[in-house]
């Protein structure tokens, strides 16, 4: 790369959203790397990471009226190539509406209006996994499904609302206290996670599968990556019955014996990220590669089993109450 592709380079701005959560700190800090400039947002003006020395720009919820026009007023505003979203309530917002961008010169690469439903909606996520080993399901109440249980709400994220059932009479308080509850058979065998990056045409680049070791508001915070070829088998499988592409992660439990099982999929990269990353996947780079124009470098993907991380934790001073919010309108 000569002196003058270099610089190029380094006024390539990247606007990722969510980042007053870990994902967006994560692909922040990857768009750094990278040699670009990452521009965070988030509808948050005291998220953490647009006080990490990055540019930074509000934005409004992902619910609020006329969030995908302002989320594009502020990526041309903030003259970005290509914007990075992290939060799944915003691709609900975002899905089928990638033309929208591009027609104004900024790279968007969003899942389609199927896989989000699909995804988000946990009941519409079982019927479109048919064939594909998961929990038993059942809307409202256990029914016939065979115990012991796992009650959570139909939509949501993380690790609320979600609460282990030994006992059937705990049935009628948690069906009460859950918003729109479902119920799933408890699975046996590790719980993981697995970071995949997923072309536009459906070819699997990678997918980094990790031991969910410790977990705190439904983000791992401690894990172990390994192989294991179900997981490349199930996340395949996935692939092509949800229409996955991007970056996603795929999460489920693998036992001794048997095929893996998929409990869901996040349309999104996930907190855990870093844990990937440490192992070697470049999957935040290649999917810059891919999201700008260019292909996936295989060997770049390659990622060593058996490595283990932590997080921690650490604060930054915050002065005032962070960028102006009507900067989002876009003028």
């Amino acid at each position: 790369m000569t002196t003058d592709e270099r610089e190029a380079e380094m006024t390539v701005r990247v606007l990722v959203t969510g980042g007053g959560g870990p994902a967006g700190v994560v692909l922040a800090r990857e768009v750094a790397r990278a040699g670009l400039v990452p521009v965070v947002g988030d509808a948050d003006p005291q998220g953490a990471g647009l006080h990490l020395g990055y540019e930074s720009v509000p934005l409004p919820a992902a619910r609020e009226a006329g969030f995908a026009r302002r989320l594009l007023a502020a990526a041309v505003h903030r003259e970005c190539a290509a914007v990075l979203v992290t939060v799944g309530e915003e691709l609900e917002q975002l899905a089928g509406r990638e033309r929208e961008f591009t027609d104004q010169g900024i790279a968007a690469w969003f899942p389609g209006e199927r896989t989000v439903t699909a995804c988000l909606d946990k009941w519409a996520f079982a019927g479109a996994i048919a064939g594909i080993p998961a929990p038993g399901t059942a809307l409202g109440g256990p029914g016939a499904l065979p115990g012991p249980w796992i009650v959570k709400p139909r939509r949501g994220r993380g690790s609320r609302d979600v609460h282990a059932v030994h006992d059937p009479a705990d049935f009628p308080t948690l069906l009460r206290r859950v918003p729109e509850p479902i119920v799933q058979t408890l699975l046996p065998g590790r719980e993981f996670t697995a970071d995949c990056l997923i072309g536009r045409d459906g070819t699997v680049h990678a997918a980094v599968p990790r031991w969910r070791t410790q977990v705190r508001g439904g983000i791992a915070t401690r894990g172990t990556t390994f192989a294991d070829p179900r997981v490349d088998e199930l996340v395949e499988r996935l692939t092509g019955a949800l229409g996955l592409t991007g970056l996603v992660n795929v999460q489920g439990f693998l036992a001794a014996d048997g095929p893996a099982r998929v409990v869901e999929v996040n349309p999104r990269c996930s907190g855990g990220l870093p844990i990937s990353l440490a192992a070697g996947a470049d999957l935040v780079g290649q999917y810059l590669r891919l999201l700008l124009g260019g292909a996936a470098d295989p060997a770049a993907l390659r990622y060593e089993p058996g490595v283990t991380t932590v997080r921690s934790f650490t604060e930054h001073r915050v002065h005032g109450f962070g960028p102006d919010v009507r900067v989002a309108e876009g003028g």
